[in-house]
């Protein structure tokens, strides 16, 4: 029966129309002797860049034959074993037998629904003339995993929401239309944006449906990836760390102040207990924390960390006071840009605050993020944090990243750009000097 249902499941996915799937900002190798994974947090789009990746196939010319598609969620296929991905691609080469001598691309959605699938997908790459491409929730489907499984075959991609950038295709929006018109649309969608975050399921939806749908996502999020991966049993801890993560998003995050304060409430716990339940939210691609930048490993473990979520949609329905926190979500915003093409990304502090210190090619680059500059006070802390960032860097360049603010500082042999978010996320020239921030 299951080989009746997988040539049902190929044949009809050769003819499935693909022509309404939008590319995404990322560049995902098509033709590697390596396994594809995709990994990140659910409904973060990783079906659509399969699909978008089987439309650039077909585009370049490659027979709908030669591809193979299969959604391992489907509820018809369960239960499902070890010996059903076998029966799959028996199933395919007695389909096309001719295709045993070409190059096949395969695609395995969700793939870690099948026990033992990392033996079967290093054994195809072993013996069969496949390029493999996989996806799966983060809580199944970790880089950790995927580079033990598969031994130095699999390559691994994480998947974010989308970008402003990303947002602006999906909302047919011309970001390089410069005119008073066009940048008016521009700025209103960045204010879209900020108000929904990037999952691609929820931008055109009414209110009251968004809402509904990314508190299913958390529940997602915190059953199927964390409850039930890790067999938690404290569910109301677990509840309350994610509500304080998405709605204190860009501040400080002190697991010593945390335990404290549950411990006040009567709750019995221990403060690993904490640092364990953190670590399975950063596992599920939930929230991502964020070290001071120092050259002492104690002094890192020391101080605390900041918490930023992987979509400022999740505050929005976990926090109703939101708007009073336009400034900390812009400065998530910028984490999630930032996170999209690195890891080691740090905050820094001396008399003051830095927010980002990350090295982009040879270059130390530094950020401050500020909703509005117009208060004098305001505007000094911001430069002169920098500037103190720059001195212990040794290097002469620093952005300000505002609202609406718009110009550039010299002072002192130092140079720095005070530029909107909006331009920030679309255009090269406004990431920074000759030296810094370039993308």
């Amino acid at each position: 029966m299951k080989k009746d249902i997988f040539k049902q499941f190929i044949l009809d996915f050769q003819e499935r129309d693909l022509s309404h799937v939008l590319p995404r900002e990322i560049d995902i190798p098509i033709d590697l002797d390596k396994s594809i994974s995709l990994v990140g947090v659910r409904r973060s789009g990783k079906t659509f860049i399969l699909f978008s990746i089987v439309k650039q196939l077909k585009k370049n010319g490659i027979d709908s034959k030669n591809i193979l598609y299969i959604n391992f969620e489907d509820d018809r296929l369960y239960p499902l074993s070890l010996s059903d991905l076998n029966i799959l691609l028996e199933t395919y080469y007695e389909l096309f037998p001719q295709k045993k001598k070409e190059k096949v691309y395969v695609f395995f959605d969700e793939i870690q629904n099948v026990p033992g699938w990392e033996m079967f997908v290093r054994r195809v790459l072993d013996t069969e003339n496949c390029r493999i491409f996989i996806t799966g929730s983060s809580a199944k489907l970790l880089s950790k995993e995927i580079s033990t499984a598969m031994r130095g075959r699999g390559i691994t991609y994480e998947i974010f929401p989308l970008s402003f950038k990303e947002f602006l295709t999906f909302k047919n929006i011309d970001r390089d239309n410069h005119t008073s018109a066009g940048l008016a649309k521009i700025k209103n969608a960045f204010n879209d944006y900020l108000l929904r975050g990037g999952f691609p399921e929820v931008i055109h939806y009414d209110s009251d449906i968004y809402t509904r749908t990314l508190q299913e996502y958390l529940d997602l999020i915190m059953y199927k990836d964390i409850i039930d991966r890790f067999k938690l049993n404290n569910k109301q801890l677990l509840k309350y760390l994610m509500k304080f993560c998405f709605v204190n998003v860009s501040k400080l995050l002190s697991p010593n102040k945390l335990f404290n304060d549950l411990k006040s409430q009567g709750l019995r716990l221990s403060k690993n207990t904490i640092y364990e339940y953190l670590g399975y939210l950063e596992d599920a691609y939930g929230a991502f924390t964020l070290p001071i930048y120092s050259s002492s490993v104690g002094e890192e473990m020391r101080n605390p960390k900041k918490i930023y979520s992987v979509d400022i949609g999740f505050k929005r329905v976990m926090d109703y006071s939101f708007k009073k926190d336009t400034g900390y979500l812009y400065e998530n915003i910028v984490f999630l840009e930032l996170r999209r093409e690195m890891k080691d990304i740090f905050y820094f502090k001396k008399k003051q605050e830095v927010d980002f210190y990350f090295i982009k090619g040879e270059h130390p680059n530094l950020i401050n993020v500020s909703y509005d500059i117009d208060n004098p006070a305001t505007r000094q802390r911001e430069i002169t944090g920098l500037m103190e960032a720059m001195d212990y860097f040794s290097i002469k360049s620093g952005l300000i990243i505002t609202s609406e603010a718009e110009e550039e500082i010299k002072e002192n042999n130092k140079h720095i750009q005070i530029v909107p978010l909006w331009k920030w996320l679309l255009y090269p020239s406004a990431r920074g000097t000759k030296k810094a921030l370039r993308p």
